[in-house]
């Protein structure tokens, strides 16, 4: 069977840049405490008049123009999101009709934090399978629209953005084999209150004690697959949920200083789906990750689910 690999990225966040300070003005709150309970500094606000299909297309644009790839070479695009309020058509629809994508399968999957390197995986299985030959995968969420802004445990923490990659079909597997799964006896860790106004609640100390105890024998397991040591990893992208998880998962993995690791929710906080591809993109594009370097992708997320892969960086 053939690989896949990802040959573009991009990213998008909105322009508003909501502080620490900002949001003290709003809760019971303040710029220390926020900084040491998560490592969070600022996070991006969408406009009310912005929705996740605007986020998703502005980065899936930007990937697909980087691609060098015509709209009509896209078989399959997928958005991975919790946060859509558009049921139908699909967000992944939506996309394809303003990028001008002729004829793709066009789908979204909710699979809560962990969405992106799920849906990833599933793209990649396509280009395996010989189903498609290019895939667009995107991460896009508001977060801000489900957001409780009295409730200082959470609001704190959300973001909005969208980060996008584009796969092709090769050879060689640019890829790696996926761990992935999930805990439904801890679905309620990580969740969306549905009802009229669905906002995001979370148990915050068993998703802490589940990521610490259970990430790094995922990241283990990943490279294991990827036939490669974790000593062989150029970089590692963990879902950016909080700063204390990823440095408490990181310490675990005893990786070499020149591991390039992605902290990125210090400036854009936890943007569920769409943290990854937002984290990676980023990395890529500063020039901090080499073409072809190997990266872990590793995510978790509301069910609770997890899903990571290595990948080389395009």
């Amino acid at each position: 069977m053939p690989g896949s690999r990802i040959i573009a990225m991009g990213h998008y966040q909105p322009r508003r840049v909501l502080t620490n300070d900002d949001l003290a003005a709003l809760v019971d709150t303040s710029d220390e405490w926020i900084r040491r309970r998560t490592g969070i500094a600022t996070r991006r606000i969408a406009a009310p008049d912005e929705s996740v299909t605007d986020l998703a297309a502005a980065a899936a644009g930007k990937a697909l123009a980087a691609s060098g790839l015509e709209p009509s070479d896209i078989g399959l695009i997928t958005v991975a999101t919790c946060t859509a309020i558009d049921r139908c058509p699909s967000i992944a629809a939506q996309v394809a009709a303003r990028l001008g994508l002729p004829s793709p399968v066009a789908f979204d999957l909710n699979n809560g934090c962990a969405g992106f390197c799920t849906a990833l995986a599933c793209a990649d299985h396509t280009l395996r399978a010989g189903a498609a030959r290019h895939a667009l995968v995107i991460g896009a969420e508001k977060m801000s629209d489900v957001t409780d802004w009295t409730d200082r445990r959470s609001c704190v923490l959300l973001g909005d953005g969208a980060g996008a990659a584009v796969l092709s079909a090769t050879g060689t597997a640019g890829i790696g084999p996926v761990v992935w799964g999930s805990d439904p006896s801890r679905g309620d860790a990580v969740r969306l209150v549905d009802d009229w106004h669905p906002h995001f609640a979370q148990e915050g100390q068993t998703v802490f004690r589940w990521a610490t105890g259970e990430l790094p024998a995922i990241a283990r397991d990943a490279c294991a697959r990827a036939g490669l040591a974790l000593t062989d990893l150029a970089g590692v992208v963990t879902h950016q949920a909080n700063l204390r998880i990823i440095d408490a998962v990181i310490r675990q993995l005893d990786l070499p200083e020149s591991t390039v690791v992605a902290h990125d929710v210090v400036e854009s906080g936890n943007t569920s789906a769409a943290s990854v591809p937002l984290a990676l993109s980023k990395l890529t594009e500063r020039g901090e990750l080499s073409p072809g370097a190997p990266v872990l992708l590793l995510a978790f997320g509301g069910g609770l689910s997890w899903a990571g892969q290595v990948v080389t960086c395009p």
